[in-house]
């Protein structure tokens, strides 16, 4: 299409994150004739990629089985388990590959590039961008979109004007639904956007002088939402973290906001076991430890401060086994098996954080991520209402959802 302004672009990107860089980047790759350029309304791109996987940037998981990667996904799971069959992890692999940059996979399927730093995406983003001739137009707080004549027409806040035929909309998660009333203005209904990936805070609990102890794999139950959750569990200076807990507060997120963030939870910290079978076990194995310390713990998969702690709450830790008796020993054994905690408000997971809610998916097309109502308009990335637990799968959304994007409804 022939230029009609300055600021016209068959192709414009709003938003400079994962999915608008990896949006632009492959609509230019499909399309070399078209111009495309981000719009993005900060003076910083790729934020989000930078302090991925604690500045390694966890690109995706590594899962070959679409059936089984959705089951990560509390919301948009069936929307993406469509999406997924046309640019899935294996094609992402590829994609960076040709680009010499090989990813590594680790113990709990993470995947990370083998240099272990988000630069080394940034970079690679930035360099097709400049190979590409894509403009990264910063500072371009999006106020208002009309469409005219098969024309959006898309005002800044700073009293610009851009054109284009095609608009891919990779604005990102906002906390709260006025943030997205330039998008409800062009007819996109939106679903109550709200926290996920958080952690639990305990203010003032004795357990958090344990700060930096992480215990390998611990049972979350949170009865209110009904929920329960399993893995690494962290205690921290304010709370409890770890993949346990975020995953807890992914698939609990808007029961957890509707309690405003207090509400009860237990903690099983060796899940093989349940409260009468492990005081039954400590009665049995009394005998064989009796002179020992209590402090000689049973479990190497409790760690001695935690180990140490609970004895204290016991009133067993200056004991010898031998000393113990069997309402203390079952006692113990409840305190490992269903402590129980009052949450307090949450805290976000090193900014690590998502935003559940956005668009609804219900009103795009998840095989061309094209609005169902506005012809040319298409989305990807957090800005839809798909979120999923941490591992790299909310990366993969957002590479998916921007590849298909890309594709401007080509087949």
């Amino acid at each position: 299409m022939k230029k009609s302004k300055n600021n016209f672009y068959d192709v414009l990107i709003i938003g400079g994150g994962a999915a608008g860089f990896f949006s632009a980047i492959n609509t230019k790759l499909h399309y070399p004739e078209k111009t495309v350029a981000i719009l993005e309304k900060t003076n910083k791109v790729l934020s989000k990629v930078k302090i991925s996987g604690g500045g390694r940037c966890n690109v995706t998981h590594a899962c070959s089985n679409i059936s089984e990667m959705i089951k990560a996904y509390p919301r948009g799971k069936n929307f993406l388990k469509k999406s997924f069959h046309q640019f899935f992890t294996h094609d992402l692999i590829e994609w960076f590959a040709l680009r010499n940059i090989r990813l590594k996979t680790e113990n709990d399927g993470r995947m990370f590039p083998v240099t272990d730093s988000s630069q080394t995406i940034i970079d690679c983003f930035l360099q097709e961008c400049e190979k590409l001739s894509i403009p990264i137009l910063l500072q371009k707080d999006i106020h208002k979109i009309n469409k005219k004549s098969g024309i959006f027409e898309i005002k800044t806040k700073e009293n610009e004007e851009f054109n284009s035929e095609f608009l891919i909309l990779c604005s990102g998660g906002y906390p709260n639904k006025n943030n997205y009333s330039w998008i409800k203005d062009i007819g996109k209904e939106i679903e109550e956007p709200y926290p996920s990936l958080f952690t639990f805070n305990l203010p003032k609990h004795p357990i958090t002088k344990l700060m930096g102890l992480s215990v390998e794999n611990a049972f979350v139950e949170i009865p209110i939402a009904k929920l329960k959750q399993e893995g690494p569990l962290l205690i921290t200076h304010w709370g409890m973290s770890g993949p346990a807990i975020l995953k807890s507060s992914a698939w609990g997120a808007k029961k957890l906001k509707e309690c405003n963030y207090k509400f009860n939870y237990i903690i099983n910290f060796l899940p093989d076991f349940h409260p009468d079978k492990l005081g039954n076990y400590f009665m049995q194995e009394k005998g064989n430890w009796s002179k020992k310390s209590m402090q000689s713990k049973m479990f190497k998969e409790i760690p001695q401060r935690l180990w140490n702690y609970f004895l204290q709450d016991a009133n067993l830790l200056e004991k010898k086994w031998a000393d113990a008796n069997k309402k203390q020993l079952f006692h113990l054994a409840q305190l490992l098996t269903r402590s129980e905690f009052s949450a307090n408000g949450k805290t976000t997971f090193k900014e690590e954080f998502v935003t559940a809610g956005g668009i609804i998916t219900s009103e795009v097309n998840p095989h061309s991520l094209e609005s169902n109502t506005i012809k040319n308009l298409y989305f990807a990335g957090e800005c839809l209402n798909i979120d999923g637990i941490t591992g790299g799968f909310n990366f993969q959304a957002a590479w998916t959802t921007a590849f298909i994007a890309s594709k401007l409804g080509k087949k």
